[in-house]
C-alpha cells in the first residue's frame, strides 16, 4: 500500500541532493546511513518517480529528481520566510536588536557604539553581524536585520538612510615615518611610497584608486586587504602608509600618525533601517548612540590632525 510523503523523507532527499552523499546527509540529519537509504527508497516508492541513478555505489540525481528538488526548495524558501517573520515578531516582543555592519567598522567602533546603546537599554539583547554593504542593505530590507551600517549609496524607498559621519580621508603612517614631518600630505608625497591599500572592489579601494589615477600617482602598493583592521595593523607595523576614514582608526589611535590629506576626499557612512520598522524606538536609540560615538571619536582625531598643520610630529 502506498504511503503518503512525510517530512523526514523530504528532508533526507533534500540533504542528499545538497550534500552529495548519503553519508554526509546522514551526518547533517544526525541519523544513520541505513536510515537515510531507507527514506530514499520509500520516497521513490511513494512517488513512483526515479529520483536517483546509482552508479558505482554513488547516487546521482535524475532529471525527475532535480525537478522535485526545485519544488521542495521553493517550499522550504517559503517556510524560511515564515521563520524570519517569527524572528522579527519575537525580537519586537522581547527587546532584541539585530545589527549589520560592514567589516570596516566591525571592530572597536561598533563595540563602543553598541556598549553605549546597551548602557541605556540593559534589558535589550543585541546581535552583531559583519557582512558587505550590499548584503547588509538586503538583510535590512528583508527584515533579517533591524539596522545596518554601510558605505555604499542606497536608493530604495523602503529604506531610511542617515549619514553617520562625513569626513575627509586621512593619511595614516607608522610613527616615525619620513612623511610625518609634513603638516599636510598631498598626492605627490604618495608617489612611489609603499602603500597599504584596500581591495579595489571595495568602496574605499575605489576611492583610493580614483585619487591615484586623477593625480598621476605612481602607486607602490605593497599589500591589499579587504578589512580595515588588517590595513591599519600593517600600517602600524611599518609596512607603508594608507588613506582611511577617521572611524577606521578606532582602537589603534596610539599606534599610528595621522595627517590631513589634500585635496580633501570626503567619505561617509550610512545608517539604514526599514521605513516601517515596528521596533522604531530601539532603532532610533541605536542610531542616536552610534552617531554620538562617531562624533566623539572623530572630534579628538580632527583636533590632533589640525594641530599637524602647525606642529610637526603630532601623532594620534
Amino acid at each position: 500500500m502506498s504511503r503518503g510523503l512525510n517530512l523526514r523523507q523530504i528532508e533526507a532527499f533534500k540533504a542528499v541532493i545538497e550534500f552529495g552523499t548519503v553519508s554526509r546527509a546522514a551526518e547533517m540529519l544526525n541519523v544513520s546511513q541505513p536510515a537515510v537509504s531507507k527514506l530514499l527508497t520509500h520516497i521513490e516508492q511513494d512517488t513512483g518517480l526515479k529520483l536517483f541513478d546509482r552508479r558505482r555505489g554513488r547516487l546521482a540525481a535524475t532529471p525527475q529528481g532535480m525537478r522535485l528538488y526545485g519544488e521542495i526548495e521553493r517550499i522550504f524558501a517559503g517556510v524560511q520566510q515564515v521563520k524570519s517573520a517569527v524572528d522579527v515578531i519575537r525580537r519586537e516582543e522581547q527587546g532584541f536588536l539585530l545589527v549589520g555592519v560592514l567589516p570596516a567598522l566591525s571592530g572597536a567602533f561598533i563595540q563602543r557604539a553598541t556598549m553605549g546603546f546597551l548602557e541605556r537599554h540593559p534589558n535589550v539583547s543585541c546581535s552583531i553581524q559583519s557582512m558587505g554593504s550590499q548584503w547588509v542593505a538586503d538583510s535590512v530590507l528583508t527584515r533579517k536585520l533591524d539596522v545596518g551600517l554601510v558605505s555604499s549609496r542606497i536608493d530604495n524607498p523602503s529604506l531610511v538612510t542617515e549619514s553617520l559621519l562625513a569626513e575627509p580621508l586621512l593619511c595614516v603612517m607608522p610613527i616615525g615615518h619620513k612623511l610625518e614631518r609634513h603638516a599636510v600630505i598631498r598626492p605627490e608625497h604618495l608617489d612611489g611610497t609603499p602603500f597599504v591599500s584596500f581591495n579595489v572592489d571595495s568602496y574605499t579601494g575605489q576611492k583610493i584608486a580614483g585619487i591615484f589615477q586623477r593625480f598621476g600617482v605612481r602607486a607602490n602598493i605593497v599589500l591589499t586587504a579587504n578589512v580595515t583592521p588588517t590595513v591599519c595593523q600593517f600600517v602600524a607595523a611599518g609596512l607603508g602608509v594608507s588613506l582611511v576614514h577617521p572611524l577606521f582608526l578606532a582602537g589603534i589611535e596610539d599606534a599610528v600618525v595621522a595627517r590631513p590629506f589634500e585635496p580633501a576626499t570626503m567619505f561617509d557612512f550610512l545608517l539604514c533601517y526599514a521605513r516601517d520598522a515596528r521596533n522604531a524606538t530601539l532603532i532610533a536609540d541605536f542610531v542616536r548612540a552610534t552617531k554620538t560615538v562617531a562624533a566623539r571619536h572623530a572630534s579628538p582625531l580632527t583636533d590632533q590632525v589640525d594641530l599637524g598643520h602647525s606642529s610637526v610630529g603630532t601623532s594620534l
